[in-house]
């Protein structure tokens, strides 16, 4: 690889940079990554991630299904949950503003064992959730026009899978090609799809609001009956319903993984952590509420089947519903292009200390757009042939966002433990003069941990209505969670303890130099 210029020969740095840098370089790692984003893209960033818009519209029928309209209550009590895990970050993130965020966060909390496996976590969990959310294409597309459902009618049990499949593989693509050309053009593309994102989400929450038939009280208590047969009763059904909001309010970290590319990050990543986690919290929260008391019937089975994207055009008519669904397509887009600009920089941070095979293949930067090309291309067919492999099961959708977001949860409690751990210790030292949680920061991270454990369990529960939901009954796909987790977690280790452990240390091009 080409050395590139440190200091204040390397491009784009100034005072400025060179005090941006200090984080990086404390790490034992050379400054290579250009610095050109902003506060809103931070901001932009982190937003896109959780995707209110694509979140809500893909997952909606699932919480409606399980919980009746009842099951909105889940979503402030995630928010909080995660709000104790955000908020831990957010110092995390004043203190070490670098690529592949929650990686270097575990290896500095826990060590370079638990750094590694943390990091195996969030990078396999990335790409899942890159096919994940490129799913949603199916949800939205074919409603808009049947155009759209290029595999079959739509009526085949295989249709949906199939064609979700063809239509995610496509924006796959056009996500792995525009990170590999930079992250200034992949920030604005973003910035644009989060700007329309936010302007739709507060335009349909007025829509909706104009078109309210029952009050909240009708709605926040109308359960469907579900779970009365159950050994939990509607707590059990609660529980399963929950997973829909489980499923959204996530990846704001992504704020500070692009911090080695990002001005000031040690300020303004904490902030962008914030801001995207409770915009996301107050706009999904409106539209979830306010659909649910502006459907004419709320009884119809359509919520359950058609979801989001059945109300707006119910409540609102097809031309204006379908604008709206336009904007979900817009925002189902960024949020791809978010994840994957994510699991980029991840991977690079993993491979500049030599913890991935072909480490130093991975982590060169390119020195025409400063960006790692090759992490771009490796995640992009990674998402592809997971989409392939499930190109006919019927049940595509709840599984591969299930198991995706389980392990970042998990991925997330490799950081949280070993951070609550150094509290015990009194080891643990926020930044002087950045982000602080002060008193507050032992019972806030013992909340986060409870959290990230309860919520994990409910995630991978074996219920056979999200691993096993059609077919044959298989004990294997109602524990498939813990079996692929398992997999995925205990294979990774294995092969680092007994192969990468050996090798690991930061690159000599990467290495920061001493005086």
């Amino acid at each position: 690889m080409t050395a590139q210029p440190t200091g204040p020969d390397r491009p784009g740095a100034g005072n400025g940079a060179a005090h941006d840098d200090d984080s990086v370089t404390e790490l034992g790692y050379r400054p290579e990554l250009k610095r050109t984003l902003g506060n809103f893209h931070t901001f932009a960033a982190g937003i896109s991630y959780i995707s209110i818009l694509t979140g809500t519209f893909q997952l909606f029928y699932f919480g409606i299904a399980f919980g009746g309209p009842a099951y909105w209550w889940s979503w402030p009590m995630v928010f909080v949950g995660q709000l104790m895990v955000a908020l831990c970050f957010c110092e995390l993130a004043a203190r070490y503003p670098v690529a592949g965020s929650v990686y270097n966060w575990a290896k500095k909390m826990g060590g370079p064992h638990v750094g590694w496996l943390g990091g195996w976590m969030m990078m396999t969990a990335t790409m899942v959730t890159l096919s994940a959310v490129a799913l949603a294409y199916q949800i939205t597309l074919p409603q808009i026009d049947p155009w759209f459902q290029f595999v079959g009618d739509g009526s085949g049990e295989n249709d949906a899978a199939a064609n979700a499949v063809l239509l995610g593989s496509v924006l796959i693509l056009f996500s792995t090609l525009v990170n590999a050309f930079g992250v200034q053009l992949m920030a604005r593309i973003n910035s644009a799809g989060v700007f329309i994102e936010l302007i739709a989400a507060v335009a349909l929450i007025i829509f909706l609001a104009a078109h309210i038939t029952r009050g909240p009280g009708t709605v926040l208590t109308e359960t469907y009956g579900l779970g009365s047969g159950d050994a939990l009763g509607y707590f059990g059904a609660f529980l399963t319903a929950s997973l829909a909001s489980a499923y959204v309010m996530y990846g704001f970290d992504t704020a500070s993984s692009l911090g080695e590319e990002s001005h000031n990050p040690s300020r303004n990543a904490p902030r962008a952590i914030l801001r995207a986690l409770i915009a996301s919290f107050l706009l999904g929260g409106l539209i979830l509420l306010f659909a649910l008391m502006a459907v004419p019937d709320l009884q119809a089975k359509e919520l359950g089947t058609g979801g989001l994207q059945y109300v707006v055009l119910e409540t609102l008519g097809a031309t204006i519903g379908e604008i709206f669904l336009w904007c979900v397509v817009v925002a189902i887009t960024v949020c791809v292009l978010a994840v994957q600009a994510a699991g980029i920089r991840l991977m690079f941070a993993m491979a500049r200390d030599n913890n991935l095979p072909a480490g130093s293949v991975l982590a060169k930067v390119s020195p025409r757009f400063r960006t790692p090309v090759i992490p771009a291309v490796v995640i992009g067919v990674v998402g592809v042939v997971i989409l392939v492999i499930n190109i006919n099961q019927p049940q595509i959708f709840s599984v591969i966002t299930s198991i995706a977001i389980i392990m970042i949860y998990v991925a997330y409690l490799l950081v949280t433990v070993p951070m609550l751990i150094q509290r015990l210790r009194g080891t643990w030292k926020p930044r002087e003069g950045a982000f602080s949680l002060g008193r507050f920061g032992l019972p806030i991270n013992i909340l986060a941990v409870l959290w990230g454990a309860a919520m994990s369990l409910n995630l991978a529960w074996p219920r056979a209505a999200v691993y096993n939901a059609t077919g044959p009954q298989h004990w294997y796909l109602r524990w498939g969670a813990f079996l692929f987790v398992g997999i995925v977690a205990l294979g990774g280790f294995a092969y680092y303890w007994f192969v990468q452990r050996h090798r690991t240390g930061v690159l000599a091009e990467h290495r920061a130099e001493v005086p």
